[in-house]
């Protein structure tokens, strides 16, 4: 065989003449596509074998801004109890949602670094540190009947009580299938 009959050879035999193989676009597409249709699917059959209980009645507090005092959805609530300022008990297990806003107060000139936690019986699940603008503080938690939930400054005139609240909300009980 001359070199001259190989450059007229094709590169490839992967197919019949006039096929062609799907581009990288379109297997990028299939598997976005089947890996969506996948969480889908996991995600309903979570939903179905885990159904959430909303709460039967609301049950809301918060605290503050000024007058710092805790305001409750109803006289006496029956997920959390109002332990002392900036601090609850939890009441029932369940999913809570916790809200809050935390104002620094940028003309504190103090010695004490800038911090702020949310803290579940006494364990840091949130912290924040930027003493130079507005942050929101909370999440989704899962809680159990007696956790103690507050909210602590490392100085108490870093903050401008003010502009800063606490607030946590029942979402739902879990019930689980057994």
């Amino acid at each position: 065989m001359s070199l001259s009959h190989m450059e007229n050879m094709p590169l490839s035999h992967s197919g019949p003449q006039g096929a062609q193989r799907p581009s990288w676009k379109q297997w990028l597409l299939y598997s976005t596509t089947i890996i969506l249709l996948l969480l889908c699917s996991f995600s309903t059959l979570i939903y179905t074998l885990l159904p959430l209980k909303t709460a039967n009645e609301p049950c809301v507090a918060k605290f503050g801004p000024l007058p710092s005092k805790w305001q409750m959805a109803s006289p006496e609530p029956s997920c959390v109890n109002k332990t002392a300022d900036w601090r609850l008990k939890i009441l029932q297990n369940g999913l809570y949602l916790i809200y809050g806003q935390v104002a620094p107060n940028t003309a504190y000139k103090g010695r004490a670094p800038f911090e702020v936690l949310l803290r579940r019986n006494g364990d840091t699940i949130q912290a924040l540190t930027n003493s130079t603008t507005v942050q929101n503080i909370g999440g989704a938690y899962e809680f159990h009947a007696g956790d103690a939930i507050d909210l602590i400054f490392n100085e108490e005139h870093q903050v401008l009580k003010n502009n800063t609240y606490l607030g946590i909300f029942l979402l739902a009980n879990p019930q689980f299938i057994s």
